[in-house]
């Protein structure tokens, strides 16, 4: 099988030496054949020595690599066999960073598993499969192949959740469903022992957050005996946590009824009927302002901020920290003395320094004196490549707040 080979300029090919798996359109040099969107390319240095093989894209980010040729000696081919090799090399090490009492969790996580453009999360014997790029979508029956390989029995099902974050021509025509098997939604899952049900068809990303697990855990520990609030809760995820820490009170409060009923959902299915936890279908700026009229009852010993992304484009930065600095400013004013926060930003542009000076100023803001506990980031299954930190967008404190 031959590739359309592109040649960079003189000069241009030490970010592919270095491993950073994006080529951007002014660095080719020239092209030996016509790719079309997806396509995959072979790319060389201006004096024909291969460097790397990728997914080609008429844009600024020109070619997606997901193999170099200083790990493989030379180039691939992207079939079945490729996939199942590089599928069971990821997957061996998930086995060493996922145990225990815990079925779902992040297979691959695109540039920080050399698979740029691709996410499969593993949700107790289902893969969500969502592409990022043309090329990857286009691998995803070889894909599922793969992971038919790799699981053998234990894979029930794989479903393609693609259409929402492909390129938005292609993406208008792909349809989300199932490459492989049917399992009825909601799914259950084990996280850390808690169960959460699962609806990859329906719900967010890919069905749940699973970038928190290592930071729900975390929050267990400062849960015991505690009145937590848990804001932007989605599906319940610390919620559930906090409970079976043993919260006296947990609130939970999302914009969205869906989400509402996904968090009761959850928590019934771990404890029943309970008069431990209250939940709230409200705007939370809306929700933590109005708290101020009645201080006494919305005063929290533990608050949880994890807010979608305010910035997806550089653009948008600045508007970004100041929702960010309103709403922790908010969110420090209901944390009783000696209480804590634990606070989000998955925002990729605002960076962990910005987002760090964010922060302080919304301390100054609400006149609260503050320390750091911990700097939070995604978990083991989210790797970050050394040579692509772009791949490291979740960013958290935990603060106790006098």
């Amino acid at each position: 099988m031959s590739f359309t080979k592109i040649y960079l300029q003189a000069g241009r090919d030490e970010a592919v030496r270095r491993f950073h798996p994006w080529v951007f359109s002014r660095a080719i040099g020239r092209y030996e054949g016509n790719p079309e969107d997806g396509d995959v390319v072979e790319v060389f240095d201006r004096k024909g020595h291969y460097l790397a093989s990728g997914h080609y894209h008429d844009g600024s980010i020109a070619i997606r690599i997901f193999s170099f040729g200083a790990t493989t000696g030379g180039p691939v081919t992207p079939d079945v066999a490729y996939w199942t090799d590089k599928l069971t090399h990821i997957r061996s090490i998930r086995q060493a960073i996922v145990t225990g009492d815990t079925n779902c969790y992040r297979l691959v996580h695109g540039e920080g598993d050399g698979c740029t453009g691709l996410i499969l999360d593993v949700y107790n014997g289902v893969v969500v499969l969502q592409a990022h790029s043309i090329g990857m979508h286009r691998e995803r029956q070889m894909i599922t192949e793969a992971l038919r390989n790799v699981f053998g029995n234990e894979l029930q099902a794989v479903y393609d959740k693609s259409a929402d974050t492909l390129p938005d021509e292609y993406g208008a025509s792909v349809t989300n469903g199932y490459l492989y098997g049917r399992t009825p939604v909601p799914h259950p899952v084990q996280e850390n022992g808690n169960t959460f049900l699962i609806d990859w068809i329906t719900g967010q990303k890919t069905g749940f957050f699973l970038d928190q697990r290592d930071n729900r855990q975390l929050l267990a520990q400062y849960a015991p005996g505690k009145k937590v609030l848990n804001a932007f809760c989605y599906s319940g995820g610390f919620s559930v946590y906090a409970l079976k820490a043993g919260a006296s009170l947990v609130h939970s409060v999302d914009v969205s009824q869906k989400a509402i009923d996904l968090t009761k959902q959850n928590v019934g299915a771990n404890f029943g009927e309970t008069d431990k936890h209250e939940a709230y279908a409200e705007d939370v700026m809306h929700y933590l302002k109005a708290s101020e009229t009645s201080p006494d009852d919305h005063q929290y010993d533990v608050v949880v901020l994890d807010p979608p992304a305010f910035a997806k484009s550089l653009s948008a930065r600045h508007r970004a920290v100041q929702g960010y600095k309103r709403l922790n400013a908010e969110g420090l004013r209901r944390v009783a003395k000696g209480g804590i926060l634990f606070t989000f930003s998955c925002s990729q542009v605002v960076d962990r320094e910005l987002f760090y000076n964010t922060i302080v100023a919304a301390a100054i803001e609400a006149g609260r004196q503050v320390r750091v506990l911990h700097h939070l980031s995604q978990p083991a299954d989210h790797p970050v490549s050394l040579f692509h930190p772009e791949g490291g967008y979740l960013k958290g404190l935990v603060l106790w707040v006098e």
